[in-house]
């Protein structure tokens, strides 16, 4: 038999996937559900298990199924890959010699048995059908009578999903991607802790952003839209940046707390042996509609307790949960539940728990590693500048890393919270979801609120929003979670952002029950993001906007596949199958770009003794103002010394207590500074290329890559005396602030942007 062209480009698909699938050692194809496809459907089964050894060309049968057909009948068989039919036949029970068929008789069917398969027909099957990852297949029969009064009529529609075992489910793609983003941050976090702050919020953007690339992937598969096996098994990958991982003994107690709290464990990983799972594909929302209208929440639930027939419309509901023709059918958000083998009523404490710990383990990471150096310094293993800045204000950058931790973790938590308010697991876990949606919220909202106060302050005192923002190590160790990745003058962004998270989730969360709504909602919401994106440009310089923009744009296509799935066009079924293997190549090699792009960016920065050097400066001239909080009491006496050696006395510079803890100088810097400069020539090259803007107060004097700039000498450079009035050194002062070894020629657009261009004698 000759196969149809759509084999050909499989089989290149076929051949790249099976370089990254475990090899098997036999091949086989397999069925686990039968679902009825017309509805008074004569034969129902509620187990199906059938699997197909090509080796020996047996198949194995066994059902529990139900038949209401008496008399002789005849197959109709068609095998569809893709929604392409690809084999059509027919099989008579009687000639088959099909045991208990031949005539078929009503009653139950519970009898195991196994069927040989002739040569001939095992040639049919493509190659390709036993090694293609997640096969989009399935085997329909149609049951027509053949005797009686109704022959010639169909009384019966069953179909079988077919898996060869192959898919790109796979527990290496998950640890991968998650040890990637893991790692990154991490790196980021021990790269600013040395004192590399430009290069370690360059790392720190780009995990985060690859971060919520892969929760985006998630929510795709947590949409109530039939999706193809392909789309499932790909977005399955994710489902851990959702906290959806599966660990037996919190199962267990998370089904304890339920039935503890008043609730009603769903059990439906121990009712397999006897019913069938479907998962939502093409074909059962027409079937299922019916069931829609009579129970709101029938379609987007699981088995909980008491099953109710309905023997009429072969609906069955079972506590808030719909069976179809004697099978449960799940889709969206329990999809993803029963894929990850959770139990649905454990699927909203399982991501709350995932991210208590997540919170815990950073926490003690963070209290753990101040414990080691101080241990490492008083066994002089380290230096005392060595990550002088985190041990002296280490409370502080916890507080921060927890609000990081909190932003990482508010996708999944408007998720699951809001879907817990449809599902009501228990009463105390309704509690959890409400203090969890609405305190992490409300966190998040008034951490924007304070960066957005901070940045107006600066703006009205110094006319840019970086001075205070970067200059207070408080603010910036605190809430520089919210901003740093963007540049100072898109500060207010982490607003649109939450308000992005926050609607998606909504939509995904609420929607379940009519995927149109949800893709049609998901595109609005990406198409904004995206044109949002493109038009401000917010973050940090031009690469990293790139990248942003690069992954808004591929959940604005994934957002239209998402759409397609929905066959709201009324596609081809081989369209829509197609479209489901494009979308899993598309995003298996932007995520391995992404990859590859953060791991490289990772390892330079860890290998290079100034990691800084690799990026540019911000435009917004963030490095002048971030101080080192570790030589305050150092520059303190400094400045002293040099006042009184200058002849200052108590007319000289006077320094505020407030603003010193404030502004302060990088040791390695300040000490290179110090020892190869002196107060005599630094007044001199300030003199000589310095702006001739006055400055309203010396105190905000300032340091660009904690380099200290020290005030004018009363003497000129030869030594001679010479009297400098206070005017001349408020004026000197102010070129000294905008002075800075490596680039002359830009210190005067900083003064100006930092407000010192306003004067006041």
């Amino acid at each position: 038999m000759r196969f149809p062209t759509l084999w050909r480009p499989l089989a290149l698909l076929s051949t790249l996937a099976t370089l990254v699938l475990p090899a098997a050692a036999d091949v086989a194809l397999r069925s686990s559900s039968l679902a009825a496809c017309q509805a008074n459907s004569g034969f129902t089964a509620s187990l199906f298990d059938v699997s197909y050894t090509p080796n020996n060309n047996s198949v194995y049968i066994n059902m529990i199924a139900t038949s209401s057909i008496q008399g002789h009948v005849l197959f109709d068989i068609t095998i569809l890959a893709y929604g392409y039919q690809i084999i059509r036949t027919t099989l008579d029970p009687c000639t088959s010699n099909l045991p208990g068929l031949c005539p078929m008789t009503s009653g139950n069917m519970n009898n195991p048995f196994v069927l040989k398969v002739s040569p001939e027909a095992a040639s049919n099957i493509p190659g390709i059908a036993y090694t293609f990852p997640d096969l989009d297949a399935k085997v329909r029969v149609n049951i027509n009578m053949t005797s009686g009064p109704q022959a010639g009529t169909r009384v019966a529609c069953i179909e079988a999903d077919i898996s060869n075992g192959k898919t790109v489910d796979l527990i290496g793609v998950k640890w991968a991607s998650a040890a990637v983003a893991g790692l990154a941050l991490l790196c980021s976090a021990v790269v600013s802790g040395l004192g590399y702050t430009n290069a370690a919020s360059h790392v720190a953007a780009n995990a985060l952003s690859l971060f919520g690339y892969f929760q985006a992937q998630a929510m795709i598969g947590l949409c109530g839209v039939p999706l193809p096996p392909a789309v499932q098994s790909w977005t399955q990958d994710f489902v851990w940046s959702m906290g959806i991982i599966r660990v037996g003994f919190i199962q267990d107690i998370l089904t304890w707390y339920q039935r503890s709290t008043g609730g009603s464990p769903s059990t439906i990983f121990d009712s397999l042996h006897t019913v069938s799972v479907q998962v939502e594909k093409r074909g059962l929302p027409m079937l299922v509609e019916p069931a829609v209208n009579l129970f709101k929440r029938a379609a987007s639930m699981m088995p909980k307790t008491g099953l109710v027939e309905r023997a009429a419309s072969g609906i069955a509901k079972r506590g808030n949960v719909q069976t179809f023709f004697g099978s449960y059918i799940v889709y969206g958000i329990q999809r993803v539940a029963f894929r990850a083998v959770i139990e649905t009523t454990n699927l909203f404490m399982t991501g709350l728990v995932f991210f208590y710990i997540f919170v815990v383990i950073t926490a003690l990471l963070v209290i753990v590693f101040k414990g080691i150096l101080e241990l490492a310094f008083k066994l002089h293993w380290i230096k005392n500048e060595t990550f002088a800045d985190f041990r002296a204000g280490w409370v502080t950058v916890l507080k921060g890393v927890l609000f990081r931790v909190a932003l990482i973790g508010y996708p999944q938590m408007v998720v699951l919270c809001v879907w817990e308010f449809t599902q009501n697991d228990s009463p105390a876990e309704m509690v959890l979801a409400a203090c969890f949606f609405f305190g992490i919220s409300a966190v998040l909202g008034w951490a924007a609120f304070k960066v957005i106060r901070v940045a107006r302050r600066s703006l009205e005192m110094h006319r840019n929003p970086a001075y205070i923002l970067f200059s207070d190590p408080q603010t910036l160790n605190k809430w520089g979670f919210l901003y740093v990745q963007f540049r100072a003058s898109a500060y207010y962004f982490v607003l649109p952002l939450l308000g992005y998270t926050l609607l998606k989730g909504l939509f995904i969360a609420l929607g379940q029950r009519s995927g149109q709504t949800q893709a049609v909602a998901l595109i609005i919401i990406e198409v904004g993001a995206l044109i949002t994106a493109s038009v401000l440009r917010p973050w940090m310089d031009k690469s990293t906007n790139s990248f942003n923009i690069a992954i808004f744009s591929m959940n604005f296509i994934n957002a239209i596949f998402l759409l397609i799935f929905t066959d709201v066009f009324g596609l081809p079924p081989i369209v829509i199958g197609v479209v489901g293997v494009v979308l899993w190549i598309a995003n298996a090699a932007f995520s391995l770009i992404l990859l590859l792009m953060l791991i490289i960016t990772t390892t330079i920065v860890l290998l290079s003794n100034n990691p800084d050097t690799r990026y540019q400066y911000m435009a917004d001239d963030r490095n002048s103002f971030i101080k080192s909080q570790t030589m305050l009491q150092t520059t303190a006496e400094l400045n002293a010394l040099a006042a009184t050696a200058r002849g200052e006395g108590k007319h000289g510079v006077d320094l505020d207590e407030e603003d010193n803890e404030s502004e302060m100088s990088n040791p390695a810097n300040f000490n290179s500074v110090r020892s190869s400069r002196s107060p005599v020539a630094d007044a001199a090259a300030a003199l000589d290329g310095g702006s001739s803007t006055p400055d309203h107060s010396l105190k905000n004097r300032a340091s660009y890559n904690g380099s200290f700039v020290r005030a004018p000498s009363p003497f000129n450079t030869n030594g001679s005396n010479s009297n400098v009035s206070a005017s001349r050194l408020s004026h000197n002062s102010a070129q000294m602030v905008g002075y800075r070894t490596h680039d002359r020629s830009s210190s005067l657009a900083w003064q100006r942007g930092a407000g010192y261009d306003e004067v006041s004698h």
